[in-house]
């Protein structure tokens, strides 16, 4: 069963967020949220919802994003649960703020999300090995067929070795100081 939260646009959202009734709660994961975020959201990733809460005592209302709005949507009862009190979701998420002309930080030195690291090692691997099964040797369609069965054990088992391994890359390790 899935709790729908009363949807607000991104002008309705930024309305109450400055009359200080409510507070944004970004819902993506860690590595998404330091990329690219709405000005003033604060970050509890659904994957730590259940054990961390929200850590809200002042009695605003909340209202959830994430990227597109298909997370909030998709969790809307795990996300009622978590806030005890008056909940929305952003409709569209933050694409539909950014489009709505409201304030988003970036920040380019921040890595791209651990999920697009993947898709683009992935994506990439499968091509060559189908290109070099093509043109070189049909043995190197096995890295294809051993990448499809990497994401299909990540898929099944929620382990990406893939993302294991770029977790290490010098640029998604943290800035020493």
């Amino acid at each position: 069963m899935t709790t729908i939260l009363d949807p607000l646009t991104p002008d309705e959202a930024a309305r109450r967020l400055a009359q200080g009734r409510a507070v944004l709660i970004d819902i993506r994961e860690p590595d998404e949220f330091a990329r690219r975020r709405a000005r003033g959201a604060l970050s509890r990733p659904l994957s730590t919802l259940d054990t961390a809460g929200l850590g809200l005592t002042d009695g605003r209302e909340v209202i959830f994003t994430c990227r597109s709005g298909m997370r909030t949507a998709a969790n809307g009862q795990r996300l009622a649960a978590a806030c005890g009190g008056a909940a929305h979701v952003l409709e569209g998420g933050l694409d539909a703020w950014d489009r709505a002309g409201l304030p988003v930080e970036t920040d380019a030195k921040a890595p791209l999300e651990m999920m697009r690291q993947v898709q683009i090692v992935a994506g990439l691997l499968v091509l060559c090995g189908v290109v070099l099964g093509l043109t070189v040797s049909p043995w190197f369609l096995g890295v294809a067929g051993f990448v499809g069965a990497g994401l299909t054990f990540a898929g099944v088992t929620g382990f990406c070795g893939m993302a294991r391994l770029l977790a290490l890359a010098p640029w998604n390790r943290p800035a020493r100081a």
